[in-house]
């Protein structure tokens, strides 16, 4: 029976999450395992707890990284939402010396994009795609025609009324810190979208992160001149779409 299981782990701001993931289906195979993202959140401390994980499901296989920053050629390039010793730390290298696996990595919300893009709620559209992950920041997946433009950082855009970084202003990291009702900061993830769409004109805006599961349950409370439209995957798909970055390492895999 040829392989098609991955380890996804999904590195946030206050958890690491991991489950093995069959890449075929984009169906997690066993429950989220999740671990309190460690404080500092140093890259040996970090790696430490993938290999918990990686214990935990007596894991040995490819393992795909959704990380919080860019990443390029397995280089973390930006750290705004863990300890800044991560620039230019090799993840997947460190990891796969930790674990004994073979990694790829790649930005959470690239991760988290690609899960709905080939699972979810993009699944199909050959359009202009954006997927924003609202949760302690926020991060955003760009795809055209189906295809990912990796690391588009445009939770950190600038805003009109001398806003310096949309994230500090409307993640829920904000709602918390400014200590927002749902409205108000319903309000300000309107103005932020509103100034997304506008600059890029895409034909979908799929909304994941901790967010997500809310406006499932309660829509969307505000109106965009673009469709936008809760994650299907809610929370699971930075797991789901760590494992599809991986997929490549499953060479029997069609």
């Amino acid at each position: 029976m040829k392989s098609k299981f991955v380890l996804g782990i999904d590195i946030g701001g206050s958890g690491i999450k991991g489950a093995i993931v069959d890449v075929k289906t984009g169906e997690m195979t066993t429950d989220r395992h999740r671990i309190p993202t460690p404080e500092p959140s140093t890259p040996d401390a970090v790696a430490d707890t993938i290999k918990q994980i990686a214990k935990k499901f007596g894991w040995k296989g490819p393992i795909g990284i959704g990380f919080p920053g860019v990443i390029q050629h397995g280089l973390v390039k930006t750290a705004a939402n863990v300890d800044s010793g991560w620039l230019n730390v090799d993840l997947e290298k460190l990891v796969e010396k930790r674990t004994g696996n073979k990694c790829v990595a790649v930005n959470d919300a690239d991760a988290a994009g690609m899960a709905e893009m080939k699972y979810g709620a993009g699944n199909k559209n050959k359009g202009v795609v954006i997927m924003l992950t609202v949760g302690t920041g926020i991060g955003c997946a760009l795809f055209s025609q189906g295809k990912l433009v990796p690391n588009c950082e445009w939770g950190h855009l600038c805003l009109p009324g001398g806003i310096d970084d949309a994230e500090k202003w409307a993640s829920d990291a904000a709602r918390k810190n400014f200590d927002l009702t749902w409205d108000e900061w319903m309000q300000r993830l309107k103005t932020y979208i509103n100034y997304v769409e506008d600059m890029f004109w895409p034909d979908l805006i799929v909304i994941g992160g901790g967010l997500a599961k809310k406006l499932k349950k309660n829509g969307i409370p505000f109106e965009t001149h673009t469709k936008i439209v809760p994650a299907q995957l809610l929370n699971e798909a930075g797991i789901i779409g760590a494992a599809v970055a991986a997929r490549k390492l499953l060479k029997e895999v069609d």
